[in-house]
């Protein structure tokens, strides 16, 4: 069984490493509420994300998992004010995200007109045969 699995651009960007399809990595995973992501990626897509990558404590309690990258998808899309909004925050603009398969994650994507790079979208599954928190190759 295939995993969807949320990772913040931020979160690769500060502490992650680069990742690929067919390496196996160790991740903290937490449920989401996919109605926090329909913003992001559209509704359809918002539904199929099981979990969140997190290694920044607010995983603690939650045991890392070793997981094999199955595949990859950069997220974009626009930021914007809502419109009658008066805290002035960004947040993103439904409709507007542009999904891109690539070969390797590390945090850093190539600029898009008119949209900024989110996170990503990693179909994975339990990793087998090797032990727990080791990285098929590191970087």
């Amino acid at each position: 069984m295939t995993l969807t699995i949320w990772v913040d651009d931020w979160q690769i960007q500060c502490c992650g490493q680069s990742f690929a399809p067919g390496d196996v990595v160790s991740w903290t995973l937490l449920e989401v509420d996919p109605e926090d992501y329909a913003d992001v990626v559209g509704s359809e897509r918002a539904d199929e994300i099981d979990f969140r990558e997190e290694h920044h404590g607010q995983g603690e309690g939650h045991a890392p998992i070793s997981l094999e990258v199955v595949s990859i998808t950069e997220v974009h899309c626009r930021y914007g004010v809502p419109p009658g909004a008066t805290d002035k925050v960004n947040h993103p603009v439904p409709g507007t995200t542009v999904l891109v398969p690539v070969k390797e994650a590390d945090g850093w994507a190539k600029a898009r007109p008119d949209v900024g790079f989110a996170g990503y979208l990693v179909t994975a599954w339990r990793a087998t045969g090797g032990p727990e928190g080791v990285a098929a190759r590191s970087r």
